[in-house]
C-alpha cells in the first residue's frame, strides 16, 4: 500500500464487494443495516469495550515507527490510539469492509495521517510491510478463517506481529446472554448466532483458532482467557438502552413497534438490576486474547 496524505483512500484491490468474494453476505450486512447500526451505537460500544480495548492494546505494546494494520477497524478508535503510539515516524492503516463505519472513521482522524482501506482483509493484496496486525473484535467474519490468516500473514514483514481479541462462549458472556433470555418472552424465537460460523461466536474454541493460525504460517502462537465487566450504563434504565443498541439482542428487535419496545426495556432494566454496581451496571464477558508471529 502506498501512504496518502491526511487518511485518503487507497486503492482496493480485491476489494469489499468485489466478485466471487467469500464474504460476499458479511460484507453486505456491513454496508447495511449492521453497517448503518454501528454508526449510531460506537460511543456506547467504545465505552462497553474500554476494558477489552485497554488489554488488547497492552498486548499488541506498539512501538514508536512501527507501521501497523488495524484489521476491522470499524469506526476507528483502535485506529486512532495506534496512531498516537507509533508516533510521527509510524504508519497505521485501517481496513473494512463497511463504507458507512469507514466514513465516521476517516471524518475522526482527518489530519492524523491514517490511511484507510475499504477493503476485504480476507482477500485483499496487501504488502509484506507490516509490524504489527491488530484487532478488536474484527476477524470473526472469515468464510474461511485459515485462507483469511493466510492472506494477513502476507501483510506482514518479517517478525510481524499479529494481535487480536474474539469472544468466547456464550455461556462465558452474560453480557450477550441476559439481555436476550430476558427479551425471549416478548421476541420469540430471538436466538445467539450459532457458533463455529462467522459471526461473534466463531472463534470460542481457542484449538480451533491455534489450528486456522498454524495453517496460515503463524508461529509463537499464544492464547490468553481474558475476563472483564462491560460497562452498560450508569442506571438499569441506560443499561437497558444500551442492551436495546449494542450485542445481539440489538439485531433482533430492530423493527419492533414501539410499545413493544417499550415494554421490553422495562424488562431489561428489571433483569439487569442483578448486575448494578456503585460504578454502574456492568455484565461479565470473556474473550480470548490471541497473539502470533510471522
Amino acid at each position: 500500500m502506498t501512504r496518502e496524505p491526511d487518511g485518503a483512500d487507497a486503492p482496493a484491490p480485491g476489494g469489499a464487494g468485489a466478485e466471487g468474494d467469500p464474504n460476499a453476505a458479511q460484507i453486505a450486512y456491513w454496508n447495511g443495516p449492521g453497517g448503518e447500526r454501528w454508526v449510531t451505537t460506537w460511543p456506547l460500544l467504545d465505552r462497553a469495550e474500554a476494558a477489552i480495548t485497554a488489554a488488547l492494546l497492552e498486548l499488541a505494546a506498539p512501538r514508536e515507527g512501527e507501521r501497523v494494520l488495524d484489521v476491522g477497524c470499524g469506526t476507528g478508535t483502535p485506529t486512532l490510539v495506534l496512531r498516537e503510539r507509533v508516533g510521527a515516524g509510524g504508519a497505521v492503516t485501517g481496513i473494512d469492509v463497511s463504507a458507512p463505519m469507514l466514513a465516521v472513521a476517516r471524518a475522526r482522524a482527518a489530519g492524523t495521517g491514517v490511511l484507510f482501506v475499504e477493503a476485504d482483509a480476507a482477500t485483499h493484496a496487501f504488502r509484506p510491510e507490516h509490524d504489527l496486525l491488530f484487532s478488536r473484535f474484527g476477524v470473526m467474519f472469515f468464510a474461511d478463517p485459515r485462507l483469511a490468516f493466510a492472506n494477513l500473514r502476507r501483510a506482514a514483514a518479517p517478525g510481524g506481529r499479529l494481535v487480536f481479541v474474539c469472544w468466547r462462549t456464550s455461556d462465558d458472556n452474560a453480557c450477550a446472554t441476559v439481555p436476550l433470555d430476558a427479551a425471549r418472552a416478548l421476541v420469540p424465537g430471538i436466538e445467539l448466532p450459532p457458533p463455529h460460523v462467522p459471526g461473534p461466536f466463531a472463534f470460542i474454541d481457542c484449538e480451533r483458532v491455534r489450528g486456522y493460525l498454524d495453517g496460515a504460517g503463524w508461529r509463537e502462537i499464544a492464547i490468553e482467557r481474558r475476563d472483564q465487566l462491560m460497562y452498560f450504563g450508569e442506571t438499569t434504565e441506560e443499561a437497558a438502552d444500551t442492551a436495546l443498541r449494542i450485542g445481539p439482542l440489538a439485531r433482533g428487535v430492530v423493527d419492533l413497534e414501539e410499545d413493544t419496545r417499550g415494554r421490553l426495556r422495562d424488562r431489561l432494566a428489571a433483569a439487569l438490576a442483578a448486575y448494578a454496581t456503585p460504578a454502574g451496571v456492568a455484565l461479565p464477558s470473556s474473550c480470548w486474547l490471541v497473539s502470533a508471529r510471522a
